[in-house]
């Protein structure tokens, strides 16, 4: 009888941590979250030499049980020496977003996401200093991977996308691309509270 009452309460008890494990894993309506990507890449060739340094951090916020709002910006800098010429490229992009969750609850979830970000651009080589300006509509897929309550990997790829440049000097000019290869691989952590 002992033994029966002893399996009895180890089910109860294993069935009490997998319930809960199962609702605090994943996102469900309410849920905040902060998350972000950050890179930095130097090489040299010679007297060639580049850098570049980017963060990129967001902020979003569950609406229902599927769909999430959210706020972005990013900066990137990039500097090249090529000889007697240095150039120095920054970008600040600030954007809102809008996704769809097709398994939110669980500990792995697909994504599509919506964006529309505006994009200011300046170039400087020394001689020329402009600035370009423009917006950028994107859909891309993406996942994340809980690896706990609170902490999730996320990737997203690839875009469908639209996107106007305004340059100081030049031409405007508009692009429309798609690409789901995994050379645009972005890669970021998220924390859930």
């Amino acid at each position: 009888m002992k033994k029966l009452i002893l399996t009895a309460i180890a089910v109860l008890a294993f069935s009490a941590v997998q319930a809960q494990d199962e609702t605090t894993e994943g996102f469900t309506k309410g849920d905040a979250f902060i998350s972000g990507s950050f890179g930095f890449n130097s090489s040299s060739t010679g007297d060639d030499k580049t850098s570049s340094f980017s963060v990129s951090p967001r902020v979003g916020y569950f609406v229902s049980e599927n769909i999430t709002v959210g706020a972005r910006i990013s900066y990137q800098t990039i500097s090249q020496e090529n000889g007697a010429i240095d150039t120095d490229t920054n970008t600040i992009t600030a954007g809102a977003f809008g996704r769809y969750y097709f398994t939110p609850a669980s500990k792995f979830s697909i994504f599509g996401e919506f964006g529309i970000d505006y994009q200011s651009i300046n170039f400087d080589n020394g001689t020329t200093d402009s600035t370009t300006d423009g917006f950028a509509l994107t859909l891309r897929p993406g996942v994340s991977y809980f690896l706990n309550n609170n902490f999730a990997l996320e990737a997203a790829w690839g875009a469908l996308s639209y996107a106007t440049a305004n340059p100081d000097q030049g031409e405007s000019s508009d692009n429309f691309s798609i690409g789901l290869n995994l050379d645009n691989i972005n890669l970021g952590l998220v924390y859930k509270f």
